[in-house]
């Protein structure tokens, strides 16, 4: 146990303060990097935690450049809070560099054939419409999955509005065209308005390891490669929407981003232009 203001706390009850309001998507990885990494130093208490196993512990990660940043930086944020609640008496985590992660946003914007390719792909009308929707709707995984039928509205030129419940709790809404609204409400049948909308076996919210698989297989079968996931459509709908004309502010409201800053990132994955085109180059 951890001695802080004479208060013990173990070191579940640390990571349950920790994690204390936060989204229910960062809850389930974060308590998953913080498990491991306990497990990896024998369980012993957060005060007795040395610099070298945090190091060693980052130097075991077998995984993707862009995984281990989040996995440091979920053990970080750990660290700090432990420091700041009196657990431990100094922030080992600001010693340890985040490793950096190469930008590969642009290796994971579909082009517009593809999209379409992946949703004629899906097997089933529901799977159709999560990909369509992810897609025309720039949703992310968690907001799709916590779709009730209350969030959907209809609106008079045939379309449909989406209520969408996003990180840090904030709600936007989301306007989508007549074709996959009317794909969308064919899928409700006897539903009551408190219903989800994408419903799992057990009947209960459709879980989003589901919607990774129902992408997955579509691309799969598709025949486009790599690890192609949602956040994929959602990448493609911000960079297709900008090719065709959408004001950047509207992009960042429809997405839900937090600044204008993280939106333009778009716009630097797909140049339309650069300086050694205006090179000679008769070969």
């Amino acid at each position: 146990m951890l001695n802080t203001n004479n208060i013990l706390v173990t070191n579940t009850e640390l990571i349950d303060l920790w994690l204390h309001g936060k989204s229910a998507n960062t809850v389930d990885g974060y308590r998953r990097y913080a498990e491991r990494f306990l497990t990896s130093v024998g369980n012993k208490p957060m005060s007795e935690v040395t610099l070298m196993d945090f190091q060693l512990w980052e130097m075991s990660l077998k995984c993707s450049d862009n995984s281990k940043r989040v996995a440091v930086g979920a053990i970080k944020s750990l660290f700090s809070f432990a420091f700041e609640l009196g657990v431990i008496s100094s922030n080992l985590g600001i010693l340890v560099k985040s490793p950096s992660a190469k930008n590969r946003l642009a290796e994971r914007i579909l082009t517009e054939e593809e999209v379409h390719s992946v949703i004629n792909n899906a097997t089933t009308q529901r799977d159709r419409v999560i990909i369509r929707l992810l897609y025309f709707a720039g949703l992310r995984v968690s907001e799709l999955c916590a779709l009730k039928w209350r969030d959907l509205k209809d609106r008079k030129d045939g379309g449909g509005q989406i209520t969408v419940f996003g990180k840090g709790d904030k709600t936007r809404a989301v306007l989508v065209g007549k074709g996959i609204w009317r794909e969308i409400n064919d899928l409700k049948d006897y539903a009551g308005k408190n219903d989800p909308v994408f419903v799992s076996r057990e009947g209960g919210h459709l879980h989003r390891s589901m919607v990774f698989l129902i992408v997955k297989n579509a691309a799969k079968s598709a025949g486009l490669e790599g690890n192609v996931s949602p956040h994929w459509l959602r990448h493609s709908h911000a960079s297709h929407s900008l090719d065709r004309g959408a004001p950047i502010h509207l992009l960042q409201k429809t997405l839900g981003h937090s600044s204008v800053s993280i939106t333009e990132m778009y716009l630097h994955a797909k140049p339309t232009d650069s300086s050694g085109l205006y090179l000679p180059d008769d070969s």
